[in-house]
């Protein structure tokens, strides 16, 4: 943990080199993992066996020690003590332990929907449209996680909605097929959505044409939002919605397509501009569901492989995907390929 590590303001929770976090836990696992086929394709053996040697032992060591029994803990101070677990008096439940259990693709599969259930029921609150970083706020505690204390409760990163953090808990669900969970805290994190009203404009306080940094939990404050224009959420938020939900992600010359989505979504159609090439992507889901391709084809060519992904060709011509969401691998008659969608974009 050091002087911290995503949440700066933990700068006390390992000053003495001994406490350790979880979430820098996956997160390493998910960057060696990343950098395995790179060695690989180097020829540099030497780091390919060091790696995947540490990426084991990291994945047995979080699993054997983080688990705290209904979600994962955040870590654990210089003297022992653990932060984020269920007998903590304050950050009992931190966010991003739990989204990136899932995100670095490590956490057992019925640990990992435990946890972000955990998340959606302690820290999403549907009603104020917000998704806090962790809850309680640091407070009274003898504990001394660092300078993120010194905030008031429900301010910034003391347990009000750190954004970057909440558009991790998004990649999470549908990294779980959790569509309408996915979809849901997507609109909730929705700047716009939090100016809907005149009341809801004098709450939030700030433009709603950027995303807001953190987004206030504190009593008297609640909804307002904060440090808009300087936060790396913005950014995190597009690979939230296009890669994650929409599922379109760019992989060199491949387009892979594998959304996920709310199940009342009849679709989206996108459209992606590959140097002269224009791709008119047309997204169906007749059966409801939240993800899975049941059938795909471009330019009238059907598409078999699975995961779905299709390779992008600089020809200067227009090219049609489309997709089809569901089980069935029947192709649908071709009256509905020809209807569109009515859905987002």
């Amino acid at each position: 943990m050091g002087t911290g590590d995503w949440n700066d303001g933990m700068n006390r929770v390992g000053a003495r080199g001994l406490g350790e976090s979880v979430w820098l836990g996956w997160l390493l696992h998910a960057t060696l993992s990343a950098f395995i086929p790179f060695a690989e394709v180097r020829g540099d053996e030497a780091r390919v066996r060091a790696w995947r040697a540490h990426v084991a032992a990291l994945s047995a060591a979080l699993e054997r020690n983080a688990w705290d029994g209904d979600w994962y803990r955040r870590g654990w101070f210089d003297d022992g003590a653990p932060l984020g677990s269920a007998a903590s008096e304050e950050c009992r439940i931190d966010s991003i332990a739990q989204s990136w259990a899932v995100i670095s693709g490590v956490a057992a599969p019925d640990r990992a929907r435990k946890a972000m259930a955990a998340v959606a029921r302690d820290l999403v609150l549907e009603g104020e449209k917000m998704a806090l970083l962790f809850t309680p706020p640091f407070d009274k505690t003898q504990l001394d996680p660092g300078y993120i204390k010194a905030y008031p409760p429900g301010i910034r990163e003391n347990g009000g909605q750190y954004t970057h953090a909440a558009a991790w808990a998004v990649m999470a669900y549908a990294a779980l097929s959790e569509g309408d969970r996915a979809g849901a805290l997507l609109s909730m994190l929705n700047p716009i959505n939090h100016t809907a009203t005149r009341s809801a404009v004098h709450r939030y306080k700030v433009e709603p044409y950027v995303m807001a940094a953190d987004v206030y939990a504190a009593p008297g404050h609640v909804g307002r939002g904060g440090w808009t224009w300087y936060t790396g959420s913005a950014a995190w938020m597009q690979r939230a919605g296009v890669e994650s939900v929409l599922g379109l992600r760019r992989r060199g010359a491949w387009l892979s397509v594998d959304p996920c989505i709310p199940a009342q979504w009849p679709g989206f159609q996108a459209v992606l501009r590959h140097g002269a090439s224009r791709y008119e992507i047309t997204i169906e889901n007749p059966q409801g569901v939240m993800h899975g391709v049941a059938w795909a084809e471009i330019d009238g060519r059907d598409l078999a492989e699975r995961p779905l992904r299709v390779e992008l060709v600089d020809d200067g011509q227009v090219h049609r995907l489309s997709v089809r969401l569901g089980q069935s691998s029947t192709p649908p008659a071709a009256g509905a390929r020809a209807a569109g969608v009515t859905g987002r974009s």
